[in-house]
């Protein structure tokens, strides 16, 4: 089955900035809102960032203002750009749509160390 790849992940510190990436299957990429997930040990995955095909994005309250999604739609390919990371953004980060459209795929761990 066809999966989302994510990467980009790593062990920063506080205060340290990466670059989370992850390209998608299909021609249908391009008409989806996509969205960037994070799950870290013991609690629910939630959305924390997400883009409309057209390029409105939201961010959850927690990242708002450090954290940025943006798309590529001729490389099939989001990004969560992710700045000033704090101790308690340290998760296994995810993308999928926002209709949860794709199986899940690896995911890509951020740790933050403080």
């Amino acid at each position: 089955q066809v999966q989302l790849v994510e990467s980009g992940g790593g062990l920063v510190q506080a205060g340290e900035s990466l670059r989370l990436s992850c390209v998608a299957p299909g021609v249908l990429f391009r008409f989806k809102a996509m969205g960037w997930y994070r799950q870290a040990p013991g609690k629910q995955r939630d959305l924390v960032a997400s883009i409309t095909s057209g390029g409105t994005t939201a961010y959850g309250n927690s990242v708002k203002g450090r954290f940025t999604i943006s798309r590529d739609n001729a490389k099939n390919t989001v990004y969560l750009q992710m700045n000033s990371l704090r101790a308690e953004d340290a998760a296994v980060y995810y993308c999928n749509s926002v209709d949860i459209g794709w199986a899940w795929g690896q995911g890509t761990q951020v740790t933050v160390s403080s």
